[in-house]
């Protein structure tokens, strides 16, 4: 009992967060350029065409991946609703492809030079990589490996609200923006990665 109590909380929190972030971009559109990172960016680069598509792709379609993700693991969903876990999961690796592909690009154009740079483009590049293996498993019909690499697939995808936890965390501990900003690039998607790991294997999922 108090197991399963436990595990709708976790499930309550994760839909929360990932509905929350995924709607965060919103406050980007209605509030222009004067919140949130671009406040870090160089008025050359917020006028840039190319940054702005990227940056806009990335977090417009990052939050239709976070929104259309989080119920792709409703084991309730696949079994009454085939057709609509289906058509989310469309909509969830045409908003990667858009998304990773922009990622990796504005990460060239991080705040805190290379080593932000590097954790960002990895991270992009992780979330494509899982994302195109997870999509190629299921029209080969191996669900094992479907669902194994969506959970690395989200838990890339899910960097996006670990950030916003641990950046504040980061900046308050180290007193500085920019430090936070360096260890963030990397910590916001690496333990992801390795509690999906994790998970995987609790599952007995069976990868490659």
């Amino acid at each position: 009992m108090a197991g399963s109590t436990t595990n709708k909380i976790a499930w309550f929190v994760f839909a929360f967060l990932a509905i929350g972030v995924g709607l965060y971009p919103l406050g980007y559109i209605l509030g222009g350029k004067e919140m949130g990172l671009l406040l870090s960016k160089s008025q050359e680069l917020l006028s840039d065409t190319f940054w702005n598509i990227g940056f806009y792709g990335h977090i417009i379609f990052g939050g239709i991946a976070l929104l259309s993700g989080w119920s792709q693991f409703s084991k309730k969903l696949r079994a009454k609703r085939l057709d609509l876990h289906r058509n989310l999961g469309k909509i969830y690796v045409t908003s990667v492809l858009i998304s990773g592909v922009c990622a990796v690009y504005i990460g060239l154009y991080a705040t805190g030079g290379w080593v932000t740079s590097l954790g960002f483009i990895l991270l992009g590049l992780v979330w494509l990589y899982t994302t195109i293996a997870a999509y190629r498993a299921i029209k080969k019909k191996d669900l094992q490996l479907h669902q194994g690499m969506m959970i690395y697939s989200y838990a890339a995808c899910f960097a996006a609200v670990t950030l916003r936890l641990w950046l504040p965390l980061l900046t308050f501990a180290f007193g500085e923006f920019l430090i936070a900003y360096k260890i963030v690039a990397w910590l916001c998607w690496v333990p992801n990665l390795i509690f999906a790991h994790l998970w995987v294997r609790r599952k007995g999922l069976i990868l490659g």
